[in-house]
């Protein structure tokens, strides 16, 4: 595995001596049958990033939501700036100068970008609300972050980055000292990151201190100043980025080292299982023709919108091609729902899993049964018993943590509810698996995990499509790449071992 050290390009403290912000004293927090958090302890600077990993259910999440007011500790204590205010709401939190800013966005789509940003604290004119007043401040604030966007724009009419800084311009708008960041770049291109690190930089040079949540390993050491990280929830160490490199990090949050980021893999490819033949749907799939064999991993590479997620969709069937042919094992497939993908073998995991791969309230062994209910159905009834039997194979096949079947799919961490959509596929028997985004905000010992299910599945002669942002992880797991650009296939990498992200990059954006 490469190693990253010493390259932090972040911007340091804002001065030689720095100002403590925030202290939080021996935090403590448990849920029935859970220690959440133990004896953590934390100290941010003004003009500080500090980062904060750690494995899906260390209580990085549990513990930014006791500093912003979501939960309550069941003991310690939270200074800001010295004084211990009584932080027991989000509102409390926000007006003592903390703002998180969560992975899921708490805005309202239906209102305007300047009506989210001064929501419950509208500017007032007498009995009416000073809309002028409004779209000015929104405009300033945005101006200081050196961002474009119009104040009187629907939040639902804005991309995934414009609404992000229509949270961070919110946290500016009340003054925030603390601003917590959830996974910021989890939905962000490569050029919206860099936009997003700019912000950052100007933030801190006012200085605000920033916690800063992110599986992507790499923006630790481009834009933090220290990083902590949690174990199950305990304290493992605080570092300063400067004085630790990739590997030891790994160590640090799995708790032991990893030989190597991606398992190898010998590859034994079988003969042609799928074959799909200039397929097209408008401009977001042309002309896109590929062949893939048994137990072949393909990835599929390209920045956002170059029409990977498309073109799958329409090999399974959610969308409808306008022509073209897809063949499996040499025979004409009519594919024109997910319906008759599944009866082909054929089974994808999208890359929002809980939006469209699991219905999140409810439990795990409803959530593998439901495509498999025909398979379980006894006349008008459930085989409760054989559901059950099948999804407890499926649960130590696949290590899923859980602590009953009947445990709801929503508290379960990023990687155990992709096992869980892995199994439900599983069980139907699909030869040809697509996985889209398979390890998107999966912490570092997962992603392991779901890379030797990967290779397993190959191993037993599954056919695998692997679309994927992270570069690194498309050349670690593939056997082919296939580069896409406005709809279209730019390019093929056959020689993987000897490929560079730079080859990648060269076709995806010509």
């Amino acid at each position: 595995m490469s190693s990253t050290g010493n390259n932090n390009k972040g911007v340091s403290v804002s001065s030689a001596n720095p100002k403590v912000l925030l202290e939080m004293r021996g935090i403590d927090k448990s849920f029935p049958g859970v220690c959440a958090l133990k004896n953590i302890s934390l100290e941010l600077c003004d003009g500080e990033l500090l980062a904060l990993v750690g494995e899906n259910g260390a209580g990085k999440s549990t513990l930014i939501k006791i500093l912003g007011g979501a939960h309550l500790p069941d003991r310690g204590e939270i200074f800001i700036e010295g004084i211990n205010p009584r932080i027991h709401s989000p509102i409390s939190a926000q007006q003592v100068g903390v703002s998180v800013i969560y992975q899921e966005f708490n805005l309202v789509g239906g209102l305007t970008v300047r009506e989210n940003i001064f929501l419950g604290r509208e500017k007032m004119k007498g009995c009416f609300i000073d809309t002028g007043e409004e779209y000015k401040q929104s405009m300033g604030l945005f101006q200081r972050l050196g961002i474009d966007i119009d104040a009187n724009l629907r939040c639902g009419e804005l991309t995934v980055a414009q609404q992000q800084s229509v949270e961070i311009a919110r946290a500016l708008s009340v003054q925030a000292k603390i601003i917590v960041m959830d996974e910021p770049t989890a939905a962000l291109t490569t050029q919206e990151v860099e936009n997003l690190f700019a912000i950052i930089k100007e933030l801190k040079s006012h200085g605000i201190g920033i916690i800063y949540i992110s599986h992507r390993l790499e923006e630790i050491f481009e834009v933090a100043d220290r990083v902590m990280v949690l174990r199950d929830g305990e304290q493992v160490g605080t570092e300063h980025v400067r004085d630790i490199n990739r590997d030891k990090l790994i160590e640090m949050m799995v708790g032991r080292s990893l030989e190597s980021e991606f398992p190898e893999r010998t590859a034994e490819w079988g003969p042609e299982r799928l074959r799909v033949e200039n397929l097209n749907r408008g401009n977001l799939v042309r002309n896109v023709s590929f062949t893939l064999r048994a137990g072949e991993v393909l990835g599929l590479a390209g920045l956002a919108g170059a029409g990977r997620t498309e073109t799958m969709r329409v090999v399974f069937g959610a969308d409808e091609a306008e022509s073209g042919c897809i063949y499996i094992d040499g025979v004409e497939a009519k594919i024109r729902s997910p319906g008759d993908a599944i009866r082909h073998r054929i089974c994808l995991l999208t890359e929002d899993r809980k939006g469209q791969g699991l219905i999140l309230f409810h439990s795990v062994r409803e959530n593998f049964g439901l495509p498999n209910l025909d398979r379980f159905r006894r006349g008008v009834f459930l085989d409760g018993i054989k559901e059950r039997k099948e999804f407890d194979d499926y649960v130590k096949s696949l290590n899923i943590k859980i602590s009953s079947s009947e445990q709801q799919v929503m508290n379960l961490s990023g990687g155990n509810q992709q096992k869980v959509v892995l199994a439900k596929w599983l069980a139907r028997n699909a030869d040809i698996i697509i996985f889209d985004e398979p390890t998107r905000g999966i912490d570092v010992g997962a992603k392991f995990e779901i890379y030797l299910l990967i290779n397993r599945l190959a191993g037993e002669g599954k056919t695998i499509i692997m679309i994927s942002s992270e570069l690194p992880e498309i050349l670690g797991m593939s056997d082919r790449i296939i580069v896409m650009h406005e709809g279209q296939i730019k390019g093929e990498i056959t020689d993987v071992a000897n490929a560079k992200q730079e080859d990648i990059l060269a076709m995806a954006i010509n």
